[in-house]
C-alpha cells in the first residue's frame, strides 16, 4: 500500500469507528491483477488444486480482456480480516475501495449468519484453505494426481450440499430407533423378572431396534458419504470434510451478496461524503468510481439481463436508513439474510423507482410492464439463490447391499435436471462410493427418470 493510500486509509478508519462501524482488524494488501483473478476464481489465495478452477479462470480472463469485468478487491473476513487490492487501481478507486471494505468488514462481525459461520469454521479461512490445500499435494504425492483428482471431482461437483442447519460438526445418527424400556408394573412381576430360566427372557436392550439410515432425509451430501462410504479410504474422507468445511465459509457470503454489497457501498459513500481531509479531486474521481460501481445494468432503453446488487443493496441499505435511522438499518443487517431482506424490505414503491419489475421491448422498440406482481420479483431476484443455487437432492435410503438412493425434489425446486450433467455428477460419486447409486429425479422435460450406476471395473 503506498503511503498516500495508507495515510488515507489511517484517516478512514478512523471516521468509520467514530460512525459506529465494528469491524476485526483488516490486512491491506496491493497485489497484481493477476494475483487478484486467480483469488476470486479460486475463492482464497491459496486453494486445493482441482481442473475446474482453471475453466473457472480462463472464462474470468476472457471476460476481463472483453470489459466486461474488472476486480476492484477481494476481501475475506476473519480475525483479522484480508483485503486484497488491485495493484493497477488509481489512488482514488483504491480511497473507495478502503472505505467499501470497512463496510463489509463490519458487516462480516456482526450479520449472524457471517458469526455463526466463522465460529464454526475458525476466524483464519485463509490459513485454514492453505492447509487443506498441503494435505492435498501429501495425497497426490502418496495416492497419484490422478485418484485424489477423482475425489476432488466427487466433492467439488456436491461442494453446494450442505446443511447449515444441521451445523459444520455434528454427530452420526444415533445406532437404535427411540423407544421405551417396557416398565414394571408391580413388585410380582420384578420378582417375576428375577427368577432363574432355562429359557432366556427378551432384554429391552434385545428387543431395541436399529435406527433407519439416513435418520430423515439428509441433504447434506458431503457429510453423508464421508460418515456412511463403507469403502472410502481415510484420506478419501478428510479430502470431503475439507471441501464441506470450505463450503460453510462461503455460504454466508452467497446467501448475503445484496445486504453485504449494499452495505459496502452504502458505507464507502458515507464515508467518503463525510471525508473532508481528502483533496477535491481525489474525492470527485472516488464518487465517479461510486456511480460505476452501484449504477443498473439497464440504462435508458435497455433491458437489465440481471440485476446489479451493489446498485439493489445500497438503493435499499440508503432507503432503510432515511426512513428508519441507522439503528433500525443495523439491526436489519444483523438478523437477515438476502431472503429477509428481499421479501421484507423490497417493497412496490422502490421496485418500481428503480425499475426492476419485468419489461419486455416491442417490435417498435418501446418498452413495456409485462409484470408488476412483486411476489413474482421477489421470486426471480432469490430463485438463484435457493439451497445454495443448486437443485434440492437429499439422500433417501441407504440399502442393505450398500446402495446410495437419491431424491431429486422437483416439487419443491420447480425444475428439472439436464440429464447428461446429472449423470456425469452420478458417475463422480459412484466412483467413490464404490456400491450403486441411484437418483430419482424428473428432466427438463418433466419426465420422471430414475438414473442409475452401478458397480464398475472404473470404480476407484
Amino acid at each position: 500500500m503506498s503511503d498516500q493510500l495508507a495515510h488515507y486509509a489511517t484517516k478512514i478508519e478512523s471516521l468509520a469507528r467514530g460512525l459506529g462501524l465494528d469491524y476485526y482488524p483488516v490486512v491491506f494488501e496491493q497485489v497484481p491483477d493477476s494475483f487478484m483473478m486467480e483469488v476470486a476464481v479460486y475463492g482464497l489465495p491459496v486453494r486445493m488444486p482441482h481442473w475446474s478452477f482453471g475453466v473457472r479462470y480462463i472464462y474470468q480472463l476472457v471476460q476481463h480482456r472483453m470489459g466486461h469485468s474488472r476486480l476492484f478487491e477481494v476481501v475475506f473476513p476473519g480475525n483479522p480480516g484480508r483485503a486484497y487490492l488491485a495493484h493497477n487501481n488509481s489512488l482514488q478507486e483504491n480511497t473507495l475501495v478502503t472505505a467499501h471494505v470497512l463496510g463489509h468488514a463490519d458487516f462480516a462481525k456482526n450479520n449472524l449468519l457471517f458469526q455463526t459461520s466463522q465460529e464454526q469454521v475458525g476466524y483464519q479461512i485463509v490459513e485454514q484453505a492453505a492447509g487443506h490445500a498441503h494435505q492435498i499435494s501429501m495425497a497426490m504425492d502418496e495416492h497419484g494426481v490422478e485418484h485424489v483428482e477423482a475425489v476432488l471431482d466427487a466433492a467439488l461437483s456436491l461442494e453446494q450440499y450442505i446443511d447449515i442447519d444441521q451445523g459444520l460438526r455434528r454427530p452420526r445418527y444415533a445406532e437404535y430407533a427411540p423407544g421405551e424400556i417396557p416398565k414394571v408394573a408391580d413388585g410380582f412381576q420384578a420378582r417375576f423378572q428375577a427368577l432363574p430360566s432355562d429359557r432366556e427372557r427378551p432384554s429391552a436392550a434385545k428387543q431395541r431396534q436399529r435406527a433407519p439410515i439416513p435418520a430423515h432425509p439428509e441433504h447434506d451430501l458431503l457429510w453423508f458419504i464421508a460418515q456412511y462410504g463403507a469403502e472410502l479410504e481415510d484420506w478419501e474422507r478428510d479430502i470431503f470434510l475439507a471441501v464441506r468445511e470450505e463450503s460453510f465459509y462461503f455460504y454466508p457470503v452467497f446467501a448475503c451478496q445484496i445486504m453485504n454489497e449494499g452495505w459496502a457501498s452504502y458505507w464507502h459513500a458515507r464515508l467518503l461524503r463525510e471525508a473532508d481531509f481528502l483533496p477535491s479531486q481525489v474525492y470527485l474521481d472516488a464518487i465517479k468510481a461510486h456511480s460505476d460501481v452501484v449504477r443498473p445494468y439497464a440504462a435508458d432503453q435497455q433491458v437489465s439481463l440481471s440485476i446489479n446488487p451493489y446498485h439493489l443493496g445500497f438503493s435499499m441499505w440508503e432507503k432503510i436508513v432515511e426512513e428508519q435511522g441507522l439503528e433500525a438499518a443495523r439491526r436489519i443487517m444483523q438478523q437477515n439474510d438476502d431472503f429477509g431482506f428481499i421479501r421484507n424490505h423490497l417493497d412496490d414503491a422502490l421496485a418500481e423507482e428503480l425499475k426492476l419489475f419485468q419489461y419486455t421491448a416491442r417490435r417498435d422498440g418501446e418498452i413495456i410492464v409485462s409484470d408488476s406482481r412483486l411476489h413474482d420479483l421477489h421470486d426471480t431476484i432469490l430463485g438463484p439463490k435457493y439451497n445454495f443455487g443448486a437443485p434440492r437432492i437429499y439422500v433417501e435410503a441407504l440399502q442393505a447391499d450398500g446402495t446410495l438412493e437419491l431424491r431429486h425434489e422437483h416439487d419443491v425446486d420447480g425444475r428439472g435436471l439436464d440429464v447428461p450433467s446429472a449423470e456425469k455428477v452420478l458417475e463422480y460419486i459412484h466412483r467413490l462410493w464404490r456400491r450403486p447409486v441411484v437418483l430419482h429425479t424428473v428432466d427438463e422435460h418433466g419426465d420422471l427418470r430414475k438414473l442409475v450406476r452401478k458397480r464398475r471395473r472404473d470404480s476407484l
